[in-house]
């Protein structure tokens, strides 16, 4: 892949459409540069998924618009399609997360539901 090309790519447990800023071929990873969100992170501990009763349950939040993150190569592939709004895929992602939440009925679902009610107030969507 080259400077420039649009790509798809998880970083951690969300996924995202971004621009390759730096591809590294020397490296394992490569910089890019994030446009838009197709799958909002998951609440909580990643080394723990499901659980609630951890030490922390983590509010993660999705990689901002133009935000530059270091994504392993193993985790980019070419993206070819229309390129979403950002805010738009954000609220696209964010409803996603929640519906599959609300169906769910565990103290896991109830947690993240909470974390993702606190994100749109920072992310400023309706609640």
């Amino acid at each position: 892949m080259e400077t420039g090309e649009l790509v798809t790519c998880t970083y951690k447990t969300g996924r995202y459409i971004g621009r390759l800023v730096d591809p590294t071929p020397a490296k394992t990873t490569s910089v890019v540069q994030i446009l838009a969100v197709l799958r909002h992170p998951v609440q909580g501990d990643l080394h723990q998924p499901g659980k609630t009763e951890v030490a922390l349950f983590q509010e993660r939040k999705a990689l901002a618009f133009n935000e530059k993150a270091n994504i392993p190569d193993t985790h980019l592939k070419p993206y070819s399609g229309d390129l979403p709004n950002y805010n738009e895929s954000l609220i696209h992602a964010v409803h996603l997360f929640e519906e599959s939440l609300v169906n769910e009925n565990s103290p896991f679902a109830d947690a993240s539901l909470e974390t993702l009610r606190s994100l749109k107030q920072d992310y400023r969507l309706k609640p």
